[in-house]
Formats: structure tokens, C-alpha cells, sequence
């Protein structure tokens, strides 16, 4: 492929060189280059692309894009593009080489603090049940269609996206659902890809270390409807959140991106409204007014943390108009997601639940949910016992929140680590301490806060132990040790640390 076929006009700013050279791969990390690759030189969080140039050309870089100065001592014969930004240009490029893959795909994306595995997870099921072959991008993982990758990221870079894409459209799939985070959406790493449907589940406090306020991570949430979205692709907006309800107002006001907005929740004016809910914590079950019909759906995922997930699922097949006879059924097949609300039954007469949370909302929306289901707080039968930390090097003002949420709705809390990072975890642990009421310890050792909340639950108790989920390790400066919550949990249930009575 010829440079001049996958570079955009429009992105350039200058060219030295014939844009005639042959292209071979696409690349940002100067290690991964390989002869005849573009190489992205793009400022990151901890170092600078337009530092390895030279390392770039000597791996055998054919061309070089950049945005800033580079060291006038380069030397090699390779063209070199300056743009006005390498991500952008890197997202086009990108989208071009693999040859927009998203245009051949009926193509999903999701994004909100909240709920996105979960709905991703239930949009597949419902593609699944309906016959159709599906591809997924995620927080756990990547599925082709063929294949199934880890995933390093919840939303990879913009050429590994479009890889994925591509692998997907190749393996037959003719549907794809997307995970989209708001560090991709800041990155331009989904920029140039044709969406069918785009999703907001809501917004709290998070990664405010990254955004630095909650107002440009709201701006950067926006970025998939406002300049991603185009005139053929439609909107599933969750109506009871504030930044949603804002989120449509913004559509309207500016008079671009979406053709048209679907409403979910459980206000009046929903276009897709729950109804008729059920009280149980595991067991949910609940209706959807929609078009002056009732949907009844009882699903094997369990927690009414789900019900906005569910209906985020709906009003994404009904848009794509897929029958509602598939809807429900691929809805109500789920089995479980990983580390979501994730039910870990070993016969031990109490539950104990694995959960994802790791913001305060998150952590109050599945407390909450565990709450409302009991009658009040009891002595021995219906205790809630939570364990949590709080990742390192990530936003610190959210961990005196989460202790407040975790004392004020647990009847008992374990503080424990999370993924520390290079961060102390005893100051983290002090972090989160600065905020909490109510009962509680502190046991460093995450293994051990698990070994110990099992020991000491009762029949009807319920341990929640949040932060982790799905994932299986642990970071510690600079490494990632396995670890993993439900193992845990199980190898304590079945060693008899458990007090029945």
C-alpha cells in the first residue's frame, strides 16, 4: 500500500519526501517497528515519541509523522510528514490501511463510567440469539469472531482498533459492540469509524487524574456523539442520569451528530421505561414499557444494578430491528459477565458477590442495590460485609468518597489494596480511611481481607467484595502479580472457614 493512499490531505501540514514509498505497518512504539513501517511520533503521559525517532528509522521506519520539533541530527532516508496531530492523523491513517472496516459492520459503541461490560456483554447475547456474528471490544477482552484476546485496554489504540475491525469483518461478522472509554475518546482512538448505534450509560467521578475535572471528562464522553457520530447513526441515552439528560440537550442545541435519540430509564418520559420491578437482590425481575407494549424479562444476571443495562441492550437491538422475541431471549440467556455482580455460590448459606465497582457511585449503585433488599440492618442474619481498596496512582480524591459510601451502607467494611501501582498502599489505605464511619479494619493483604470476611460471615450475610472483578492480578511497583478475587473465594468456602450458624 502506497502512503499516499492512506494519508488524508487535510491532516498535512508539511512533506519531505515522495509519498510514493510503500507501506508495510503502522507503528507508535519505535521497539515495534518493522522495515517499511509509518512511525507515529505521538507525546505521551510518560514519554515522547519524537524521542525514539531515530530509534524508529534505524528498526526501519519508511516514514515518520510527527507534530512537534524533532532532533535536526536525524538521519536516514525516510519521508517525513508533519501533521497538526499525531493522533489524529494516526486514527485516519489508521481507518485507511485497514480499509474501514467499520463501513462493512454494523458497528456499536458504548461509553459511560458505568455499565458498559455489562451492556456490551448483553448486546452480544441479544446478536448472538438473533443468528448474527459478532465481534466485542472490552475491559475483559477481545473477541474476533475466530479469535479471543486479552485486553490491554478497554478501547486499544486507534491501529489495533482498526486490526480488530478488520479481523472481524474478515471472520464473517456483520456485527461488532465497543467498549469505548473516555481515555479513547481524548486519544482520538476510535476517530474514522463508521458507528451504527452509540450508547451513554451515565457519568460520575473518574479518572480525574487523567481529565483533571469532571467537566472535561464529561467533554471527552461527548466526543462519540457529538464528532465521531454522524447523520446515519443513532443514540441510546440513559434519560435518568444528569449528564445524559445534558448529553441530549447538547444534540439538540448543536444540531449535530446523531439522526435520532432513543431514551432510556425509568422517568416518565423514557422512550424505554422500567416498570413493575422486582426486590430481589439476586433474582431480578421487571418490565419494559416501550411503543404501549410490556416486555417481561426475568435474566440469569443477577443484581438490579443490571436493570439499566438491560435496557441499554434493548433500545440498541430495537434500533438495528432486531425482533423482540430475540431480544428477550438473548437478554434472558446471559448467564453471568465476569466479575460483575458476579454471584460466587459454593453452598456456604450466605452470598458472597465479586464486583467491578471502583468509583463511589459504582460502589453506592451495588450497595444500594444489596440494601434495598434487606430489611434494614440485623444482628447476625442480613449483615453486609464489604471489602475494597483503591487503585494507586489514580484519583485520589475519590477514595475518601468510597470509604464514605462503603461505612454508611456496609454493616461491616474491610479497607484492604487494590492495585497500588508505585504508590504506598498504606497511604492509599490512609486516603480511603479519611472518609469512612461505621465498623471497620484494615488488613493490607487483599487474600487475607477475603479469608477474613468469609470467616466471619453468617446464613444470610452477604460479602461484597468490590474494586477487582474480572481481572486476575495484582500491580505492584511495576509488576503484575496473579491474583485473583473468586479464586480466592473459593479456595477459602470449601476449607471450612465459614461459620454457618
Amino acid at each position: 500500500m502506497l502512503l499516499r493512499d492512506i494519508l488524508r490531505e487535510d491532516c498535512v501540514a508539511e512533506i519531505r519526501g515522495s509519498t510514493d514509498v510503500m507501506i508495510s505497518a503502522i507503528a507508535y512504539d519505535s521497539r515495534k517497528v518493522v522495515p517499511g513501517s509509518v512511525f507515529f511520533a505521538i507525546k505521551g503521559e510518560r514519554s515522547d515519541g519524537h524521542d525514539y525517532v531515530q530509534a524508529a528509522i534505524e528498526n526501519g521506519a519508511s516514514v515518520i509523522v510527527y507534530d512537534s520539533n524533532i532532533n535536526e541530527k536525524i538521519s536516514g532516508e525516510v519521508v517525513f510528514v508533519k501533521v497538526a496531530n499525531s493522533r489524529e492523523a494516526l486514527a485516519s491513517v489508521s481507518a485507511l490501511f485497514y480499509g474501514e472496516p467499520s463501513k462493512a459492520l454494523k458497528t456499536i459503541g458504548i461509553t459511560g463510567t458505568n455499565g458498559k461490560t455489562t451492556s456490551s456483554y448483553l448486546i452480544k447475547s441479544v446478536f448472538d440469539k438473533a443468528g448474527l456474528k459478532s465481534g466485542l471490544i472490552g475491559t475483559i477482552g477481545y473477541l474476533t469472531g475466530k479469535s479471543s484476546y486479552d485486553a490491554a485496554h478497554t478501547t486499544p489504540e486507534s491501529p489495533e482498533f482498526q486490526s480488530l475491525l478488520r479481523q472481524m469483518a474478515d471472520d464473517g461478522c456483520s456485527h461488532v459492540v465497543a467498549e469505548i472509554s473516555s481515555h479513547a475518546l481524548s486519544q482520538n482512538r476510535v476517530d474514522n469509524t463508521a458507528f451504527d448505534v452509540v450508547v451513554f450509560t451515565n457519568l460520575t467521578r473518574d479518572h480525574l487524574d487523567y481529565h483533571g475535572d469532571i467537566e472535561s471528562y464529561y467533554r471527552a464522553k461527548r466526543r462519540l456523539f457529538w464528532d465521531i457520530a454522524d447523520a446515519h447513526c443513532s443514540a441510546v441515552i440513559n434519560i435518568d442520569d444528569e449528564y445524559g439528560r445534558r448529553l441530549i440537550s447538547d444534540i439538540l442545541e448543536a444540531d449535530k451528530g446523531v439522526k435520532e435519540i432513543i431514551t432510556y430509564g425509568k422517568s416518565a418520559e423514557a422512550d424505554l421505561k422500567a416498570v413493575n420491578i422486582g426486590h430481589s437482590m439476586l433474582d431480578i425481575g421487571f418490565d419494559i414499557h416501550y411503543n404501549g407494549e410490556l416486555y417481561h424479562f426475568a435474566p440469569k444476571i443477577k443484581g438490579a444494578v443490571n436493570i439499566y443495562n438491560i435496557m441499554a441492550a434493548f433500545g440498541v437491538a430495537i434500533t438495528l430491528g432486531i425482533g423482540t422475541d430475540d431480544i428477550v431471549a438473548g437478554i434472558t440467556g446471559l448467564e453471568n459477565v465476569r466479575g460483575r455482580f458476579e454471584n460466587i455460590e459454593c453452598n456456604q448459606g450466605f452470598s458472597v458477590i465479586v464486583d467491578y465497582a471502583h468509583t463511589d457511585d459504582a460502589l453506592r449503585s451495588v450497595l444500594s442495590n444489596i440494601r434495598n433488599t434487606k430489611n434494614g440492618k440485623a444482628d447476625r442474619s442480613g449483615r453486609i460485609i464489604t471489602v475494597f481498596g483503591c487503585g494507586g496512582n489514580r484519583d485520589r480524591g475519590k477514595r475518601a468518597l468510597m470509604g464514605k459510601v462503603a461505612g454508611e451502607l456496609s454493616d461491616f467494611t474491610i479497607i484492604t489494596t487494590d492495585n497500588p501501582r508505585f504508590e504506598d498502599p498504606a497511604a492509599i489505605i490512609d486516603d480511603i480511611e479519611a472518609g469512612i464511619t461505621g465498623d471497620y479494619s484494615i488488613i493490607r493483604d487483599r487474600e487475607e481481607a477475603i479469608r477474613e470476611a468469609v470467616r466471619m460471615a453468617y446464613a444470610g450475610d452477604v460479602v461484597l467484595i468490590a474494586g477487582k472483578g474480572h481481572e486476575d492480578y495484582q500491580e505492584i511497583n511495576g509488576k503484575r502479580l496473579h491474583f485473583d478475587d473468586r479464586e480466592v473465594v473459593e479456595k477459602c468456602l470449601p476449607a471450612g472457614i465459614v461459620s454457618m450458624s
